[in-house]
């Protein structure tokens, strides 16, 4: 049957409608994001999402705006283009901002658009990308638009858990618009993106202090500050990040981590006997091991800036997804401190709710002392990490590699805090304090009355540590479940992941705990 010049006409308009909607804010402003040296946000789209699996959702969508004239102002999509396609063959849901369109600003339809597109990724189990790039509120459309934010921080908290969320900064993430990220699991921000929330125009009015938006809210004060957590130089780094990000990820909540071809080779690894020091002061880079024990060397680091006095990040072990927490003893000799244990607390929580087995490498002398830390709140935030362990009911393996003292050792995942194995290399030192200190206190009357107190100190010193700080020790008493050649390492966790990988742990009925926040 040949199509009438009615039905023609009407196919011909809708594509002119459409490639007049989808240019956006037109050539000139498309060329200019390329000069910034940012990609559009159509653009962003299809980079993001496997070829010819886009499918848009609110297209022809328009703002209800008339007042400041806008009612003669049409923009196109309403400055966002949301909808679905797939990532690596996996569905996911997307919102992008267009800042070629009133500087992508948010209103009240905006906002809907978002908000309708996380909704779809809650019902459906899918996760849940969302590409900033935008001026702020929509000031034309008054309080309308801070309801389209609220209506969006709302869906954040509804998919939080549930399905992961991932933000993508690519320019501005000025005022209340960058609480939407902050909500979400993780934030990857370009180098020449910017977060804040009073811009520098607000901070010289109120200090008189000249400040610029970069300095305010760049990427690199933004990973020192713990918001961010990846870096990338441009978009496409931005992409590339994302893609591997969601690799390690489940779908949703009720799904394991997809399992890729397992890695077999390398399950006894004799350069992991070398890594550690002799001399137990010594640092190293715990990322050494890490790399060793992951499959192929594969490690994504997470928030790699900040709090680097411990290590988190995703890899794999025999095909498995597996989230790695581990003190750095090159930094602040691997001791906890305030952003570590936040650093650490909501990394574990995020592995827990989507079904991340953890494993923990242990090198660490306790808690950081310092008036700074007290005031500060070590103690609450401390517990945030006693907290995320304790209440994770994923796999849970421990390597103690070297120093477990104190507070610390309890914090690392140790056995009474829930580890379905501990495992301890011949070189770890499990205690409540370190030999020296301990000496000191409990011989402090032999160490005075001897005649070379320095030699009888390091006697003593001895004494203590092979009576109690030795792993035999611990594995007598069953803090330990086994000491292994640190070259057994990865064949050790291999096995253990494959027996806990149907591990069912009940919680006491309870809407849910509270969080030392």
């Amino acid at each position: 049957m040949t199509a009438t010049k009615t039905q023609k006409d009407n196919i011909a308009a809708l594509q002119k409608a459409r490639e007049r909607v989808r240019a956006g804010g037109g050539a000139e402003r498309a060329a200019k994001q390329h000069q910034d040296g940012k990609l559009t946000a159509r653009e962003r789209v299809a980079m993001l999402l496997d070829r010819d699996t886009f499918q848009e959702a609110g297209l022809f969508a328009q703002h209800r705006a008339v007042l400041f004239g806008m009612a003669d102002k049409p923009l196109p999509a309403d400055g966002v283009i949301t909808g679905f396609g797939k990532v690596g063959g996996r569905t996911v849901h997307i919102a992008s901002q267009d800042f070629t369109v009133a500087g992508g600003s948010a209103g009240e339809v905006h906002g809907i658009k978002i908000a309708d597109a996380m909704r779809h990724s809650l019902d459906t189990g899918t996760p849940f990308l969302f590409v900033n790039d935008s001026g702020g509120a929509r000031v034309q459309e008054g309080v309308g638009s801070l309801a389209g934010y609220a209506r969006v921080f709302h869906h954040n908290v509804m998919l939080s858990g549930v399905v992961p969320q991932i933000s993508l900064i690519c320019g501005p993430c000025a005022g209340g618009a960058a609480y939407s990220p902050a909500l979400t699991d993780f934030i990857i921000q370009t180098s020449y993106a910017y977060m804040f929330i009073t811009g520098p125009a607000v901070i010289k009015q109120v200090t008189n202090e000249v400040i610029t938006a970069e300095q305010l809210g760049g990427a690199r004060a933004q990973t020192k500050n713990g918001v961010v957590h990846f870096i990338a130089e441009n978009d496409v780094e931005a992409v590339k990040i994302c893609k591997r990000l969601l690799s390690f990820l489940p779908s949703n909540n009720l799904e394991d981590p997809p399992r890729v071809d397992p890695d077999k080779r390398h399950m006894y690894d004799e350069s992991l006997n070398r890594i550690v020091p002799d001399d137990s002061k010594l640092p190293y880079d715990v990322r050494e091991i890490v790399t060793r024990i992951a499959d192929r060397g594969d490690f994504l680091e997470v928030q790699k800036e900040f709090a680097r006095n411990l290590v988190i990040g995703f890899g794999r072990i025999v095909g498995r997804t597996v989230g790695i927490v581990a003190n750095q003893p090159s930094v602040l000799a691997g001791a906890l401190d305030i952003d570590a244990s936040d650093k650490g607390a909501r990394f574990i929580r995020f592995c827990d709710a989507f079904n991340i087995p953890l494993v923990t490498l242990v090198d660490v002398p306790g808690f950081l002392p310092g008036i700074d830390q007290e005031h500060g709140g070590i103690i609450r935030h401390g517990a945030k990490l006693l907290f995320a362990y304790s209440s994770a009911t994923v796999p849970k393996l421990t390597v103690v590699v070297r120093k477990a003292f104190g507070g610390g050792y309890i914090a690392m995942c140790s056995k009474e805090l829930g580890a379905d194995q501990v495992f301890a290399w011949p070189s770890a030192e499990i205690a409540v304090m370190g030999a020296e200190g301990a000496a000191e206190i409990v011989f402090r009357r032999e160490i005075s009355a001897a005649d070379d107190q320095d030699a009888r100190r390091q006697e003593l010193i001895d004494e203590y540590r092979e009576t109690f700080a030795t792993p035999y020790v611990a594995a007598g008493a069953r803090l330990a479940d086994d000491i292994i050649e640190p070259a057994e390492t990865r064949g050790c966790l291999a096995a253990a992941l494959d027996e806990l990988h149907t591990k069912r742990r009940p919680r006491p009925t309870k809407k849910h705990g509270n969080i030392p926040l």
